[in-house]
């Protein structure tokens, strides 16, 4: 019997294909690329016209129309509908428009930013600057056996081996980990194979963030290599480090996907107010290095008087007073460390909160004093 595809069958049969797709995202939120969809409701879809019979030209020409169709709004559908909901298990979301601005504010609870890539990172982690072979290994396997989540290396400091090592033997699933490295100024020229050399290195198959260390010659042709790395899924998320705002009312023009995170010097004495209340207006995270004053500092700022007296009121160290108020400014602070005991220390902030007055004391404290040159 041969069947006039009329009106009343056509609605019916996209009707049905509208409930396929509907069904498909209620049921696959965390899976729901277009192949995985598309297979499901085509399976079934095929089954509903095989019910019927109809002359060969007329359903090719209704299969193409309609596979035509379903592209189209399976595509819609999934960039409006399908958003990441965990660090780890979810495709790379679509890249953020430029003039999107993102919520990153902190949620104490789960210890984590939602960054603009869509992608949740830890608001506390390892930084790895100087930590070298079994000291870093060590260094990396202990932060994580103690609840660090984040770990930040980077090409210059020579240890993306020892790091990777150290996530191995921490016995921590590598989903639960968010390692972020760096592109050092001498690799941009060669940005596509530095990216590969890192994932060689850290031997992952994906990077959580990569950035690009300092401005320098051919930032901007490293940065698109990353934006490309990231259509490929080699990276989840990028970002700069040591860029300010004059670098970034430049940059930013030339660029696809908007930075998630900035990462700069920041402690209480170079608090860089301005820079933050910039980024975080544009949806960018903020991430301190040197968050506890850096090499030769740290013991003038953990014995200052008004971080001390804090310290004393809230029975914590004075870094763990310094870390606190890093996150309550809404910064990621990467302390480093080798010593088992001050890592364990410094994840432990979650337990108390600094006053209005006590963010009010710290805050005074800054003097513009940069503690390294870049």
């Amino acid at each position: 019997m041969i069947i006039n595809f009329n009106n009343n069958n056509s609605v019916s049969f996209i009707s049905h294909i509208q409930k396929l797709i509907n069904f498909n995202f209620r049921i696959m939120p965390e899976k729901n690329t277009i192949m995985q969809i598309s297979d499901n409701i085509l399976e079934h879809a095929f089954k509903k016209i095989k019910s019927i019979s109809i002359k060969a030209a007329v359903f090719n020409k209704i299969i193409n129309t309609v596979f035509n169709s379903f592209c189209i709004l399976s595509l819609l559908i999934s960039f409006s509908a399908c958003s990441p909901s965990s660090t780890n298990n979810v495709e790379p979301p679509a890249s953020p428009a430029k003039s999107a601005v993102s919520d990153v504010s902190f949620n104490f609870d789960t210890k984590t930013v939602k960054l603009n890539s869509g992608y949740e990172m830890p608001v506390i982690g390892l930084g790895t600057y100087s930590l070298k072979d079994d000291i870093c290994v060590n260094s990396v396997s202990a932060a994580l056996q103690n609840g660090y989540r984040l770990i930040d290396t980077a090409y210059i400091y020579h240890n993306e081996e020892s790091v990777g090592k150290g996530i191995r033997e921490s016995g921590v699933p590598r989903e639960e980990i968010f390692i972020t490295t760096k592109l050092y100024m001498n690799q941009y020229a060669d940005a596509e194979n530095a990216i590969n050399e890192a994932l060689k290195k850290l031997d992952v198959d994906y990077i959580d963030l990569m950035l690009l260390h300092h401005p320098g010659a051919h930032d901007i042709e490293a940065y698109k290599a990353m934006e490309k790395a990231v259509s490929e899924g080699k990276i989840r998320s990028i970002g700069l480090s040591n860029y300010y705002i004059d670098e970034l009312e430049d940059f930013l023009p030339q660029i696809t996907i908007m930075p998630a995170l900035i990462q700069n010097e920041i402690h209480p004495y170079y608090q860089e107010n301005e820079v933050i209340k910039y980024m975080l207006e544009k949806g960018i995270v903020m991430e301190a290095w040197y968050p506890l004053g850096g090499r030769g500092h740290t013991a003038e700022l953990f014995n200052n008087e008004t971080i001390a007296e804090i310290a004393k009121v809230h029975n914590k160290s004075s870094a763990q007073i310094i870390l606190r108020w890093h996150l309550q400014k809404g910064v990621v602070a990467i302390p480093g460390s080798s010593n088992p005991e001050h890592i364990k220390e410094n994840m432990n902030i979650f337990d108390f909160e600094l006053t209005a007055e006590d963010m009010k004391k710290i805050n005074s404290l800054d003097r513009n004093e940069k503690h390294d040159w870049y």
